[in-house]
């Protein structure tokens, strides 16, 4: 049995024995009528089965939730009918349109407008959130095989004292290995720059199972303090802010099980690949404010190297279990990934909520005015 510990306090998932002690349960529980939940998505996901299973799910909640934010990309004739179907599960349900003419003013005039993507979707959301409930937990609309015990699970930690939670899992479905952007691209990634640095960041960062799992729980004070970077990314950014503001022992991760969700192509902008640039652009700002310089001149050779070594430990997995595996292949997407590895230029994250220079209500009403619809 796996009962491995991390830097962080890691919360397993021991089967017959999870869920013994009815005090956290029961408070855990009693958790989510103080819980704001935000759930980015995007107008495709409009009657997505896994989407609407994440609000049924969500809605089964004994007590409910405070509040449901769904932010949502979608085109101007696009966004009735979603808010339609959004607004008919019984769930204290706010749509927040996120690229309203309304928002995108407001951020304008705030001095906050720039690119748009899921990063700035959820920051919109953040703000809001953390005024309506003492907990803010996060997780993406794509799960098939979500749970509305997912929502206690990430709480428990907060319960505990902890302020920061995330959740882990297994990425196996259809009898291969998935979380090839984390497998292929973090992981190597901060194992290269921690072979020749001893920075606490480099421990925190790595010591997280699925550091780019989507599913992650907050106090309403570390929600404020969060600085997503404007489109992808968010993951790896509030890990650098949890470290910074909650550290070693104030987070804790979450075993929930295993999920399946969609899964993108890896070449191309719009695939992994572009992703790749988004995150290695957070994840190398990160490390560089906690103190750490790369030698970018040897990165790229030295992340191919330790990414072959761990190329061939997934192959010898995969073969012990039974899996698909084309080592060719995942080799292939390490040569992707490493042309993303350079000093990131600028910076691109959106300010914490509590030194924002606009109020979350204006984005609530921006984002619900009747004139978006």
């Amino acid at each position: 049995m796996e009962y491995v510990q991390e830097r962080i306090a890691t919360l397993h998932e021991f089967g017959g024995t999870a869920g013994r002690d009815r005090d956290l349960a029961d408070a855990a529980a009693a958790a989510v009528a103080e819980t704001a939940v935000v759930v980015p998505m995007a107008a495709r996901e409009h009657g997505n089965p896994a989407a609407e299973r994440v609000l049924e799910e969500l809605a089964s909640l004994e007590p409910g939730p405070a509040a449901v934010f769904v932010p949502v990309r979608a085109a101007p004739d696009e966004i009735g009918p979603v808010r339609r179907w959004l607004e008919s599960v019984p769930l204290p349900t706010r749509v927040l349109w996120c690229n309203a003419p309304a928002i995108d003013g407001l951020l304008e005039s705030a001095g906050l407008d720039g690119d748009a993507g899921k990063g700035r979707d959820v920051w919109l959301a953040l703000g809001p959130a953390a005024e309506a409930g003492e907990y803010v937990v996060v997780h993406d609309a794509d799960a098939r095989s979500y749970e509305g015990e997912h929502v206690r699970r990430l709480l428990a930690p907060l319960v505990m004292e902890f302020a920061f939670s995330k959740g882990y899992y297994a990425r196996v479905e259809d009898g291969r290995l998935y979380g090839r952007l984390f497998r292929l691209f973090y992981e190597p990634l901060v194992r290269t720059l921690a072979a020749d640095n001893d920075a606490p960041i480099l421990d925190y960062l790595g010591a997280f199972r699925y550091a780019l799992a989507g599913e992650f729980a907050v106090t309403a004070d570390l929600a404020r303090r969060l600085r997503p970077p404007r489109t992808w990314g968010l993951e790896v950014g509030t890990l650098g802010d949890a470290f910074a503001h909650a550290g070693f022992d104030g987070s804790a991760q979450v075993d929930l099980g295993r999920h399946e969700h969609d899964h993108r192509a890896v070449a191309g902008e719009t695939g992994l690949e572009g992703m790749s640039r988004e995150v290695a652009a957070t994840l190398l700002r990160v490390v560089e404010d906690g103190g750490v310089d790369p030698d970018y001149e040897t990165l790229r050779d030295r992340y191919l190297a330790a990414g072959d070594r761990l190329v061939e430990q997934y192959r010898a997995d995969a073969a012990f279990n039974g899996l698909e595996y084309d080592a060719a292949n995942e080799r292939d997407q390490l040569a992707r990934y490493a042309d993303a590895l350079e000093s990131p230029v600028t910076d691109r994250r959106l300010p914490a909520w509590a030194d924002a220079p606009i109020d979350p209500e204006a984005v609530v009403s921006a984002a619900l005015s009747v004139h978006n619809v």
